[in-house]
C-alpha cells in the first residue's frame, strides 16, 4: 500500500482552477505520513514525561522526609526491574509478531499514564502515591521500547533510520524543554496542577498513537544468524557503552533529586535540571548529523563518554548548583548523541537483522540499566550519598567505560581480545555462573549473562 508523504506537498496553481498552496482547510490538507504521526506522539509523550518528572519533584521528593522516601523509592525501583528483566523478554517477541502489537503498547502507555496521573492527584499525601508513580515510570519505559521497535518500519533505508532517530531525539528535547516552563510555574501553585496538565498531555497520546500504522514488527522468531550478527564485537562494545550511559542517566536523576531535597532547594531547581537534560539531548540531536560527516560513530560514542567524565570531575570542585546543572546537561548530551551513534553502528554492522526487533531488545536492556543506575544513590549506606561522591562515581564510571570501549576498538582492529573480554574471562567464569545460578530462582538466573555465549561472539 502506498503511504502518504510525511509532509504536505504543494499542488496545482490556483489560476488553473486547482487548489491554492495556501489552502490549509482540513478537506484539502495532505495527510501526515507514518513517521510524522510517530513524531507527534514522541513530542507529546516527551512533554508529558517532563511535566510528570516536575510533579514528582514537588511531591515524591519535596513533600516527604528523605529518610522516609528512600526505602519506598528503592522498593518500587526494584519492582520496576521486573517488567524489563523478566516479562519483557518473554512477551516482547509475541508482541512483535502481532499486527499492531507495538502500536497497542504506545496507546496503553499513554492511557495508563493519564489514569495514574489522575489517581496521583487524589493520593498526593497517601502511600498509594508510590506504586502509582512507579507504575507510570514502567509505562514510560514501555513506550520507549515500543517506539524503538516501530521506527525502522516507517523509513526506507539505513540512512533514513539514522535521520529519523535524530529527529525523534530532537523532538524529545524540544518537548521536554517547552513543557518545563509551564511545569515550573504550575509547580509553584501545587503538584496537583502539574499532574493535571500531564494527565491531559498523556491522554493526547492515545488518539495520536491510534493513528500509527498497524503492522507487525517480526513475522517469525529470531534465528541464530540474527543473534550472531548482534553479537559482533563492535556491536557488543557499543551496547555496553550505551548501557553505562543509560545507567548514568538514572543515577544522576536520583542523586540530584535527593541532594536538592537535602539542600531544601525550591522545586524550580529540579525543573531547571530537567530542562538542562532536555537541552543537552537537544544539542546532541542537532549536532549528530553534522558530526557524523567527519567523525566515525565509534569515536562519537567514546567521545561523549570522555566529555561526561571530564565535566563530572570538574563539577566536583565547586560542587554547587550551577556546576551540577552543567553536568546534568552534559549527561543529557552524552545520552542523546550516544544513542544516535549506537543506532548507526547497529545499522551499519548488522544490516540484515530485523531492526525493529533488535532495537526493542536493546532498548529493553538499556531501560533496565537506567533503573539499576537509579537504585545506587537510593540504597546508599546510611541513606545518604554525598553529591561530590556521586559525581566522582559518575565520572569514574564514564571514564572507565570510555577506556574499555576505545581500548576494545583498538583490540578488535588488531584481532586481540578486548579489555572488557579479558576482565570478563577472569572474573565471570562459567563455574561461577553455574554456582550462582544454581542458588537463585530460575526467573532470576535468566537475567544473568551466560559466559558460554562469549564463545560464539564474532569480532
Amino acid at each position: 500500500m502506498d503511504e502518504a508523504p510525511d509532509f504536505p506537498t504543494p499542488v496545482s496553481d490556483p489560476s488553473a482552477g486547482g487548489i491554492s498552496d495556501h489552502d490549509t482547510s482540513p478537506k484539502n490538507r495532505a495527510p501526515l505520513g507514518p513517521f510524522a504521526r510517530l513524531a507527534r506522539v514522541q513530542l507529546v509523550s516527551a512533554a508529558g514525561d517532563a511535566l510528570f518528572t516536575i510533579a514528582l519533584a514537588g511531591s515524591l521528593f519535596f513533600n516527604l522526609d528523605p529518610a522516609a522516601a528512600r526505602p519506598k523509592v528503592a522498593l518500587y525501583l526494584i519492582l520496576t526491574i521486573a517488567p524489563f528483566a523478566i516479562v519483557g523478554p518473554l512477551i516482547g517477541p509475541l508482541i512483535d509478531r502481532l499486527p499492531g502489537g507495538r502500536r497497542a503498547m504506545v496507546i496503553v502507555s499513554g492511557m495508563g499514564r493519564a489514569v495514574l496521573a489522575f489517581l496521583m492527584i487524589r493520593h498526593l499525601n497517601s502511600l498509594l502515591l508510590f506504586p502509582e508513580a512507579f507504575g507510570a515510570l514502567v509505562l514510560g519505559k514501555t513506550y520507549h521500547v515500543a517506539k524503538s521497535a516501530i521506527v525502522p518500519g516507517l523509513v526506507r533505508g539505513h540512512e533514513d533510520l539514522v535521520e529519523a532517530n535524530s529527529k525523534l531525539v530532537l523532538l524529545s528535547g524540544i518537548g521536554g524543554a517547552v513543557a518545563a516552563g509551564p511545569g515550573l510555574l504550575l509547580g509553584l501553585i501545587g503538584s496537583e496542577w502539574v499532574l493535571g496538565v500531564a494527565m491531559i498531555v498523556f491522554g493526547a497520546v492515545v488518539p495520536l498513537g491510534a493513528r500509527l500504522p498497524r503492522t507487525s514488527i517480526a513475522s517469525e522468531p529470531m534465528q541464530q544468524d540474527e543473534r550472531s550478527d548482534l553479537r559482533r564485537g563492535g556491536i557488543v562494545l557499543a551496547a555496553s557503552a550505551m548501557a553505562v550511559l543509560r545507567g548514568m542517566t538514572g543515577f544522576t536523576l536520583f542523586l540530584v533529586a535527593f541532594w536538592l531535597r537535602r539542600e531544601d532547594a525550591s522545586v524550580i531547581w529540579f525543573g531547571l535540571m530537567v530542562a538542562a537534560s532536555a537541552v543537552g539531548a537537544l544539542i546532541g540531536a542537532v549536532a549528530a548529523p553534522f558530526l557524523r560527516r567527519f567523525v566515525r560513530e565509534e569515536y562519537l560514542l567514546g567521545g561523549v563518554l570522555t566529555i561526561a567524565a571530564a565535566v563530572g570531575f570538574l563539577a566536583t570542585f565547586p560542587g554547587d548548583r550551577m556546576a551540577v546543572l552543567a553536568f546534568v546537561a552534559s549527561v543529557g548530551l552524552a545520552a542523546g548523541l550516544g544513542k544516535l551513534s549506537f543506532d548507526a553502528i547497529v545499522q551499519r554492522d548488522a544490516p540484515t537483522v530485523n531492526q525493529g526487533r533488535s532495537f526493542a531488545r536493546f532498548e529493553t536492556r538499556f531501560q533496565l540499566c537506567w533503573v539499576i543506575g537509579a537504585l545506587i544513590p537510593v540504597v546508599a549506606p546510611n541513606g545518604v550519598l554525598p553529591l561530590r561522591a556521586g559525581l566522582i562515581i559518575l565520572a569514574l564510571s564514564s571514564a572507565s567505560a570510555a577506556f574499555l570501549y576505545l581500548g576494545g576498538l583498538v583490540a578488535l582492529a588488531k584481532g586481540k581480545r578486548t579489555p572488557s573480554r579479558v576482565i570478563a574471562d577472569q572474573v565471570w567464569t562459567e563455574a561461577r555462573y553455574h554456582k550462582l545460578s544454581d542458588r537463585l530462582p530460575t526467573w532470576v538466573s535468566r537475567i544473568l549473562p551466560n559466559p558460554s555465549n562469549r564463545k560464539t561472539d564474532q569480532s
